[in-house]
């Protein structure tokens, strides 16, 4: 039986001219590619707010919506620090998702859907594009800043100029334009989809569920829990909260038993699957038209394997974008939410917060 629920996986994309801007594909890792071309996020939106260092590009999901023509070409994007000391518990501050979409008619790419057989003659028309800003050599990011020496390379903030200079740009400053030889972008990969089966749970008969009743309710008396939770000493609430949390991570267990390797789940409008007990009580509205937010998808702890960086950790990203998807004046990026959920028991805070609701 097949699920809403559609499943994300990474596959390496020998043909990289793919992953670029004219061709809409799902990616992680390396630079990029940027749906509107002009109007990109500013280096101050991309900073962590916790250490003040610009955040990297971990993620894109191509996600159009058919019932809507401005939202014809549709992405959201994913940046995430680098830093393991802004990653704390149940906290997103260090972590950034903003939405591009495009009707079918716009200035960047052709009505009708490329030839992806074999690779444009020509360089891609986005990056041809009038008035598209310098991007960081480092990041691909917007880059106002240029080198003082060469003028031939651009930097989002001094932060990656120093990187790019002590990684071989000063030997070669003025000898080779718009390359860098630092890495500190996650490895490239093409996220693809497919629909997530499920097997029918088997429904237990009225008998098979007071015995299962009897049994749970067997066991809180031999630990002492019968009585009132209120009644249960510090101590005792403990234990019980440890359990309720075990009952949740058992419950994502088995969800995703069937399909390890899942690095996204995408289900506009429904509900994350939960790792933990631990969930938003409040999920900020949309900052540009004041209605709510619907959960989109998740990302999945399985994609920490593949960044090969130990300073990044999350238990699932669960990402929320405005349920109207509301259009900007000028066609830029459009900040959006994510809820960082660990496996810890430490309480949210500053994602609850509406001025936090960019992170």
């Amino acid at each position: 039986m097949l699920s809403p629920v559609d499943l994300g996986f990474l596959e390496p994309c020998e043909q990289e001219w793919l992953l670029t801007s004219p061709f809409f594909r799902s990616k992680v890792g390396g630079r990029p590619a940027w749906l509107e071309l002009k109007n990109l996020p500013g280096p101050k939106e991309l900073l962590c707010d916790e250490c003040g260092e610009p955040c990297i590009f971990l993620c894109q999901v191509y996600a159009p919506l058919e019932d809507k023509d401005s939202c014809f070409h549709r992405t959201i994007f994913v940046f995430v620090c680098l830093k393991a000391s802004c990653y704390q518990p149940n906290v997103n501050k260090n972590i950034k998702v903003f939405r591009s979409q495009l009707p079918r008619r716009n200035d960047y790419y052709d009505f009708n859907p490329p030839n992806e057989d074999q690779p444009p003659a020509a360089p891609a028309k986005p990056l041809s594009v009038s008035g598209h800003p310098p991007l960081c050599v480092v990041c691909g990011c917007r880059g106002p800043q240029q080198c003082s020496q060469c003028r031939k390379v651009n930097y989002c903030g001094v932060v990656h100029q120093r990187i790019d200079w002590k990684n071989g740009h000063k030997a070669g400053c003025g000898k080779v334009e718009g390359t860098s030889s630092a890495d500190i972008l996650f490895p490239q990969q093409e996220i693809i989809t497919e629909a997530e089966e499920i097997e029918p749970e088997e429904k237990l008969s009225e008998a098979e569920n007071e015995k299962k009743q009897m049994e749970e309710y067997e066991k809180l008396m031999k630990e002492g829990k019968t009585g009132e939770l209120s009644e249960l000493s510090e101590s005792e609430l403990d234990k019980y909260s440890e359990q309720i949390e075990d009952k949740q991570f058992d419950k994502f267990k088995k969800i995703i038993s069937s399909y390890p390797e899942q690095v996204l789940r995408y289900d506009r409008k429904s509900k994350p699957l939960w790792i933990s007990n631990i969930v938003p009580k409040e999920i900020p509205v949309c900052e540009l038209c004041g209605r709510q937010r619907v959960f989109e998808f998740q990302i999945m702890p399985q994609l920490l394997i593949s960044l090969n960086n130990e300073n990044i950790d999350w238990g699932v990203l669960a990402i929320y974008t405005c349920v109207e998807s509301c259009d900007t004046p000028d066609r830029s990026y459009a900040k959006e939410f994510v809820y960082k959920q660990d496996v810890i028991q430490t309480e949210p805070t500053a994602v609850e917060k509406p001025a936090s609701s960019s992170s």
